[in-house]
């Protein structure tokens, strides 16, 4: 049988401590698990405060630790719109998404708009943003993330 010494004991529970804690090597420094993300934007009043909540949650998770599409749709689709204009801040400037979008996608966010809607608004698609793919339906690629293990957010 063999002894150990009380010092031995302390090595080899922090040995095995140590192996718990890098079993999860997915999970961010910050505590949070790696994350598969579908953010629902389909008002282009809300496209702005949408966009703040996936920089806010990037900054919490880490960019390195997430999967994160904004999918558009209806008047939100807008928001991948070169030139077209959001909501007017306090100062009366109208808000233009581009800059954000760039920033984001930079980072590592997927952006997808809705052909049906493209259509439907007769959106010119020349000018859609270089960052957005375009997806059949925006509602159906809500699903099919869904599906696909990807957590819903609807800001």
């Amino acid at each position: 049988m063999l002894k150990f010494t009380k010092a031995a004991m302390i090595a080899l529970a922090a040995l095995i401590g140590l192996g718990a804690t890098t079993a999860n090597a997915g999970t961010a420094n910050n505590s949070y698990d790696k994350q598969k993300v579908v953010y629902h934007v389909n008002n282009i009043h809300t496209a702005k405060g949408a966009l703040r909540n996936v920089k806010n949650h990037l900054n919490a998770v880490g960019d390195e630790n997430i999967d994160l599409i904004v999918v558009t749709h209806s008047s939100g689709a807008f928001a991948l719109v070169d030139g077209a204009m959001g909501k007017k801040d306090k100062s009366g400037k109208v808000y233009d998404f581009r800059d954000q979008i760039a920033s984001l996608a930079n980072r590592g966010v997927k952006f997808q708009i809705c052909a049906n809607t493209i259509k439907g608004k007769k959106i010119d698609k020349s000018k859609i943003n270089e960052n957005a793919e375009i997806v059949p339906s925006g509602v159906a690629q809500v699903a099919h993330l869904q599906q696909h293990g990807y957590l819903y957010v609807k800001p």
